[in-house]
């Protein structure tokens, strides 16, 4: 399977698309300076104990209190607490404790945090609406290769690694290299890894963890104690192992950025990075923004005129099965029900993927009579959600015909914006004469030029109306250039609407 990865990188937003084979089954929008992502770490204070809930808010420094339930504690949360409160105190290094308290699965936060107190949390879950995020003291630093425990006495290793030899192998790494107090699980991108770079990577954790539990013991809350990698190199990290062919980046530093992590992860593989140079969008040259288009609203058809329907709630999405056209031509109702929805199996599964649905996912196939083909659609949609890396839970269809998915949860759920502003009134319901467009083109570029003196100017505008402003020889842009002494860049966009003008100036700064 051929993967690629399409990043774009605009002000202060990075768009991120995977695309196999040439179709795109992720993306995702990370906003610079966000500040909350799940895997960083916090010294947080206790705000409040909700004993009904067994549980508590946390601040974090986030606009609303994050949530932590007891079971989120982990079992040697009362260890870590003692341990850092006692390391405040004396001012030593990370002590060899030699009695763990662990927490019963049966008791009360109130008997172990109570408000005001300091407490060592790590995000589980981006805040989603109007919840704050959800926190978990049951720590782990994540590696490439290697996830690090601290305080856990056990290794354990990806269950995908089934040769013994390779196994036993692994488990002597880590046991060599892991100081008391750590734990380990060894991912499966471990496998047939060299023995130095495995002890290497641990090391680098435990330094990571380290310098975590140094800060505990000096800041006060709240404060970030370790955040994760961004999102970019977060795809990289866990998808590397199963080979992109390339990267495709248009940002020079971003680009360098990640040939240096691909450079320090993979030496020798860092050659699939490449700089995108093109004068149209990097979206739009690989076909990225229609697909978008086609593939976030709210019925999205999928082969010979089938169409599902998805709708949303806060913690439920429904996704309606629809045969289309196909029910007024076919002959067997049976055959042409399995058809559509095997057919809508694997545009579920990249829907999913897609949008990173999580919660509850309930689907209404076509209704199928024998027990046989019902059991079919389970099976193929076990299948193609195989390779989510999202947890997930799939049972069998009812008889009514319902699937029930419970997919994992960590960040909202992505949601594109399909429907666009009319192009000529501006959803004003009032136009301004579009003959008039070229005009404010012009004005734009002479203020700029004129006024700002400006040398460069890159004006991003929608395919239609870059064809018309570069059409022929001395063309309009031509024109402009040679009457305000300016360079400019047309540069065709298809995610912009019709009238909308962007302009940017050497460095990328957004004008207009």
């Amino acid at each position: 399977m051929n993967k690629e990865l399409i990043i774009s990188v605009k002000s202060g937003e990075i768009q991120i698309a995977l695309v196999e084979d040439k179709q795109l089954v992720e993306f995702s929008k990370e906003k610079s300076n966000t500040g909350f992502s799940v895997g960083d770490i916090y010294l947080g204070k206790v705000k409040k104990i909700m004993p009904g809930l067994n549980a508590s808010f946390v601040n974090i420094g986030h606009e609303k209190d994050a949530f932590i339930h007891y079971l989120n504690l982990g079992p040697n949360f009362a260890t870590l607490h003692k341990a850092i409160n006692s390391t405040k105190s004396k001012g030593n290094e990370f002590i060899q404790l030699q009695n763990k308290q662990t927490l019963k699965r049966d008791g009360k936060i109130s008997q172990v945090i109570s408000s005001g107190q300091n407490i060592l949390v790590q995000i589980a879950k981006e805040a989603i609406s109007t919840k704050g995020p959800r926190l978990t003291a049951d720590i782990s630093i994540a590696g490439r290769h290697v996830v690090l425990l601290p305080l856990v006495d056990k290794i354990s290793i990806s269950q995908k690694i089934k040769a013994n030899d390779e196994r036993k192998r692994l488990k002597k790494i880590a046991e060599n290299a892991l100081p008391p107090n750590y734990g380990l699980i060894i991912r499966t991108a471990a496998l047939g890894k060299e023995n130095h770079d495995l002890e290497q990577e641990i090391k680098s954790l435990v330094k990571k963890w380290e310098h975590v539990y140094e800060k505990a013991r000096t800041e006060d809350p709240p404060v970030l104690l370790a955040n994760e990698i961004n999102r970019t190199t977060a795809i990289l990290r866990d998808l590397l192992s199963v080979s992109f062919s390339n990267i495709y980046v248009d940002d020079d530093i971003t680009y360098e950025e990640i040939k240096e992590y691909i450079r320090t992860i993979e030496p020798g593989r860092e050659k699939i990075v490449k700089l995108y140079k093109g004068n149209t969008s990097i979206f739009d040259n690989f076909d990225i923004t229609k697909q978008i288009k086609s593939s976030f609203g709210k019925t999205i058809s999928f082969k010979r005129g089938a169409y599902m329907i998805i709708e949303h709630t806060e913690a439920l999405h429904v996704i309606d099965i629809n045969s289309g056209k196909r029910a007024k031509v076919a002959d067997n109702q049976e055959e042409t029900a399995v058809e559509v929805n095997l057919n809508a199996v694997s545009e579920i599964a990249r829907q999913l993927r897609l949008r990173d649905m999580g919660g509850i996912i309930v689907i209404d196939f076509i209704d199928m009579h024998q027990a046989g083909n019902k059991q079919l659609i389970y099976e193929k949609m076990r299948d193609a959600m195989s390779t989510d890396r999202a947890k997930h839970t799939i049972l069998p269809l009812t008889k009514f015909g319902l699937m029930q998915i419970t997919r994992q949860r960590v960040r909202p759920e992505t949601h594109i914006e399909t429907s666009e502003v009319c192009p000529t009134c501006n959803g004003s319901g009032k136009i301004t004469p579009s003959i008039l467009l070229t005009e404010k083109i012009e004005n734009a570029i002479g203020y700029y030029s004129k006024e700002k003196n400006a040398k460069f100017l890159e004006v991003h505008l929608h395919s239609f109306v870059a064809a018309f402003i570069c059409c022929g020889f001395f063309s309009l842009r031509m024109k402009w250039m040679l009457k305000y002494k300016c360079f400019i860049k047309i540069v065709p966009e298809m995610s912009l609407v019709f009238m909308k003008i962007k302009i940017f100036d050497k460095s990328k700064t957004e004008l207009e």
